[in-house]
């Protein structure tokens, strides 16, 4: 019985290998001989590389934003691995063409990302799901890059805080003062800061900490 079922999945390996196609489903299939956007963007506003220590794929998600609307004007990728991970990427950079900023924070923070994959290649198995989780990683690491480049690159005499709203550290502190702003709600609601992709959360968090502090501090 064990030469029998090892004589079986040696046969099933050279089957694989003389037919690669064959093993993977038919929108799998179609997205590895027919991928969408490889290569890399010009003059790219950000890059997001990841990779996986399970299976050795990499990612490298490269995106052109448009300086005025903060949208996605073009997407594409290079990666290393499975057609899972190529037809997931395909997929992605189709996904995110058009999106603001904001709205494609809103598919790494609310899940949706992955779902949309998977609905797309018709479910993919558990042990390929590590493979659209790269996708959401390198998402997220290309949309930290532009924040973080943003801000590197501010001419402004204040802090930029809001990247997407192009509001300063002093107008944010200043509607905090003039309006007795508690929340981050608050805070843009009065000066919009925060209301795109949120990354500036944790930083307008600070600032109301900080201002209360002092503020509480001089009572």
């Amino acid at each position: 019985m064990k030469r029998s079922r090892l004589r079986s999945e040696a046969s099933f390996r050279t089957y694989v290998q003389a037919n690669p196609m064959s093993y993977y489903p038919g929108r799998v299939r179609e997205y590895f001989l027919h991928p969408c956007n490889v290569g890399e963007v010009a003059e790219a506003a950000a890059v997001g590389d990841t990779g996986s220590l399970r299976c050795g794929a990499a990612l490298r998600l490269s995106l052109q934003i448009d300086a005025c609307s903060r949208e996605i004007s073009d997407a594409k990728f290079k990666a290393a691995g499975c057609g899972y991970l190529i037809a997931a990427a395909s997929i992605l950079t189709d996904a995110i063409k058009g999106m603001s900023l904001s709205e494609a924070s809103a598919l790494i923070e609310n899940s949706d990302l992955e779902d949309t994959i998977d609905e797309c290649l018709a479910d993919i198995p558990t042990e390929r799901a590590h493979c659209l989780a790269l996708c959401t990683e390198a998402l997220t690491a290309a949309l930290d890059n532009y924040h973080r480049t943003a801000r590197e690159e501010w001419t402004g005499e204040e802090a930029l805080i809001c990247t997407c709203f192009g509001v300063s550290e002093k107008s944010i502190e200043r509607a905090i003062r003039t309006r007795s702003l508690r929340t981050i709600k608050e805070v843009t609601r009065a000066c919009n800061a925060g209301g795109g992709c949120h990354s500036c959360h944790p930083l307008i968090e600070d600032i109301l900490e900080d201002y209360w502090r002092t503020e509480g501090a001089g009572d």
